[in-house]
């Protein structure tokens, strides 16, 4: 069974993601299947476009099907983790470096592999139902899916804000920070749908949307606090915000994810900010099956996705008691 489907007319090739019950998180044959389709349309000269939707009201794509793979975790299947990262990664260069406009139409939840399918895409479409995030270190992973290349490349201090804290933002903020390119109220989306269909240009249908809603991110708070790649240094200057609500939600949101996991991502997006996309997904398939070895990976996943306790035992408990070694191990190939 396949939980993808196609359709292709007007010059107009569209995958569908249609697992609802799972939020449409790619397994692998989700990953493989798109590879796939995507490979033959990038050599059909009758296709111009490739327009990616969701079956679903809820989601555009929840993220991977992390759950499978702490489950290979466990039962200590490494060679399986490694190539469900590596056909994930090899799907999103694709899509990074893919010929033919690549559009995605994100009304739900898009978070992890759900920014993978689309972020590296040309066109990113999003309506105020639209909810990004990255929030793997609260499960004891790290922003991966090329997310250690596009976050560092996002405003001062806003791809470390969100790679760290697992932040979620909506539709018309996703455009003003970069994550997307337009913005479509949800009620008019299927007919911008109908129009990619159609076979109308792109300049036609979205050229003139150039207004977006009032964002209210702190962009320059953000910048203040996590313009450093020091977990240590960050969360002490946010708990010396006395009397500031958002400091104080943000040490919540850090306090909850795994202290390694935390300068495991800030060393990986220090790092990306130099390097090739390439040279990102190379690292993050190393960090990948490295980190999903560690206690914190099946722990976090168990707590925040089997078990749904949402209190994971993270070993070491505080940023402070974090090995170096061990992030370095993971970082560095």
């Amino acid at each position: 069974m396949s939980f993808i489907r196609t359709q292709v007319g007007n010059g107009v090739g569209e995958i569908i993601l249609d697992r609802p019950k799972a939020l449409n998180a790619l397994d692998q044959t989700m990953i493989d299947d798109m590879h796939d389709v995507l490979g033959r349309w990038g050599d059909d000269d009758s296709i111009e476009t490739v327009l990616v939707t969701s079956a679903s009201d809820r989601a555009f794509c929840a993220g991977g099907d992390i759950r499978a793979i702490r489950e290979h975790a466990v039962a200590g299947e490494y060679d399986e983790i490694r190539n469900y990262f590596a056909a994930e990664y090899r799907l999103d260069q694709m899509i990074a470096h893919y010929p033919k406009a690549y559009v995605a139409l994100i009304d739900g939840v898009a978070m992890g592999g759900g920014l993978g399918i689309s972020v590296h895409g040309e066109v990113r479409v999003v309506t105020e139902n639209s909810l990004m995030a990255m929030p793997e270190t609260a499960i004891g992973f790290f922003p991966d899916i090329g997310a250690t290349y596009f976050l560092p490349r996002l405003p001062r201090g806003v791809g470390m804000w969100l790679g760290l804290t697992g932040s979620r933002v909506r539709g018309a903020e996703a455009v003003h920070l970069g994550l997307a390119t337009h913005f479509v109220p949800a009620a008019e989306l299927e007919a911008v749908a109908d129009a990619l269909r159609a076979g109308e240009s792109l300049v036609d249908i979205l050229g003139g949307r150039s207004e977006l809603p009032v964002s209210d991110i702190p962009i320059a708070t953000i910048g203040e606090y996590f313009g450093d790649d020091n977990v240590a240094a960050i969360l002490g200057g946010l708990r010396g915000a006395a009397g500031d609500d958002w400091a104080a939600e943000m040490v919540e949101l850090l306090e909850g994810a795994s202290p390694t996991s935390l300068w495991v991502t800030a060393a990986l997006l220090d790092v990306g900010r130099d390097s090739t996309l390439d040279e990102c997904f190379d690292r993050e398939l190393h960090a990948a099956t490295t980190i999903t070895k560690t206690n914190d990976f099946s722990e976090g996943v168990r707590a925040m996705l089997v078990d749904k306790d949402r209190s994971p035992s993270f070993e070491p408990s505080t940023v402070d008691a974090v090995d170096q070694s061990v992030v370095a191990s993971i970082v560095e190939d």
